[in-house]
């Protein structure tokens, strides 16, 4: 038995590396059809609201890429700029909130020795040295580089396109891979997976632009310097779960700490935590169904995961890779989604119960039974 899940165990793991290597090599086409298809999951409902209302798709789909590209280019270009603008000062300021610490540490009730310091110094000054050829070898590429982004930034906008325009069509062709008994089970499983997408790309936009809107208005309040890039800092930090408010939150802290000292560095901390509550209890489950929210610690080791796989990329991709898992796999594990049209499918959570109508003897009902449904004989007369 332990040698038969072993080799399968192999055999899993094997698959997962080649894919993993597969994906590495394909890296300049898979990750802008990534970010076309988060953009996809973003802008859809629009799309569908407008065709709804009968306007054509093709004209749908040029009104929401024309004005969904323009506002979300906008935002990104003054985030952008101003994280850039303040890179700086804001280094500089974080220099000193590391010093700062350092000399907490050393003269606080922690008592860190100075050699036990200069050693963690010294280490980091030796990633910095061993990776020294690898950022000269980037400067001397920035040319080839910048020619590379242009292209991935095309094909994501091609892409994007015609995910819009197509994805139905696209992912009725993606079908026809699985075999037909199976093809209506499998195409509501997908649908629900495109469900927890769309729910976690907005709910990943609203929290990303209330931390970064509350935290900048806090900071500006507390007149703590660098309010906008920290504000910045955050939004981009958002689109990372735990890991990204983590960053972008200390750093917060220790401008605040080293600009108006310890009493504004605690206040502006509460502010960062009731940020973090609002999101946790109010935003998520507002906006996320059942089947998206998953466990922190599923996603801590998710993003982890993914950022010592594939870097930042891998990073900001884990999550919604493992949303949309988590909703296919309920999908499939639910005996009530067996009875549901792929056209009826408008959330990423699986029914609770099946159809009420009997007749469905050939398939388990929600409750597992197989039995025949109980068919009522009707009582004749008898003539005396």
């Amino acid at each position: 038995m332990a040698a038969a899940i072993g080799w399968r165990a192999l055999v899993v793991v094997a698959a997962l590396y080649v894919i993993g290597q597969v994906l590495a090599t394909l890296a300049s086409v898979v990750v802008p059809v990534a970010i076309a298809l988060l953009l996809a999951a973003l802008l859809t409902p629009a799309v569908r609201w407008l065709t709804g209302h009968r306007v054509p798709r093709s004209v749908a789909t040029t009104v929401v890429m024309v004005g969904g590209l323009a506002l979300l280019v906008g935002v990104l270009t003054f985030v952008v700029m101003a994280f850039v603008a303040g890179v700086p000062d804001l280094a500089v300021q974080l220099t000193a909130g590391v010093d700062a610490l350092a000399t907490w540490l050393r003269d606080g009730p922690l008592h860190i020795s100075t050699q036990q310091l200069s050693d963690a110094q010294q280490e980091v000054l030796a990633v910095i040295g061993e990776n020294q050829g690898t950022l000269t070898t980037g400067a001397l590429t920035t040319a080839a580089t910048i020619g590379e982004t242009v292209a991935e930034m095309l094909l994501v906008v091609f892409t994007l396109i015609f995910f819009l325009q197509g994805g139905p069509q696209i992912w009725q062709f993606l079908l026809l891979a699985v075999p037909s008994d199976v093809r209506s089970r499998v195409d509501v499983a997908g649908r629900r997976s495109l469900a927890a997408l769309v729910s976690y790309t907005r709910a990943t936009a609203a929290v990303a632009v209330v931390d970064a809107v509350a935290i900048g208005i806090g900071l500006g309040v507390l007149g703590v310097p660098l309010a906008v890039p920290l504000a910045a800092l955050v939004f981009l930090g958002a689109f990372v779960p735990i890991i990204g408010a983590l960053v972008g939150g200390g750093a917060a802290v220790l401008v605040a700490l080293v600009a108006n000292g310890p009493v504004s560095a605690l206040i502006v901390l509460a502010i960062i935590v009731a940020v973090m509550q609002l999101e946790g209890h109010v935003l998520q489950p507002l906006l996320l169904g059942r089947a998206v929210r998953l466990h922190p610690l599923a996603v801590v080791l998710a993003v982890a995961a993914g950022l010592l796989v594939a870097g930042i990329a891998g990073a900001l991709f884990a999550v919604p890779l493992l949303a949309v898992l988590n909703s296919a796999i309920r999908s499939l594990r639910s005996p009530s989604d067996e009875y549901v049209e792929p056209d009826d499918v408008r959330s990423s959570e699986p029914e609770e119960s099946g159809p009420p109508e009997p007749g469905h003897d050939r398939h388990p009902d929600a409750s597992g039974d197989t039995s025949p449904p109980d068919v009522e004989v009707p009582v004749q007369a008898v003539p005396r």
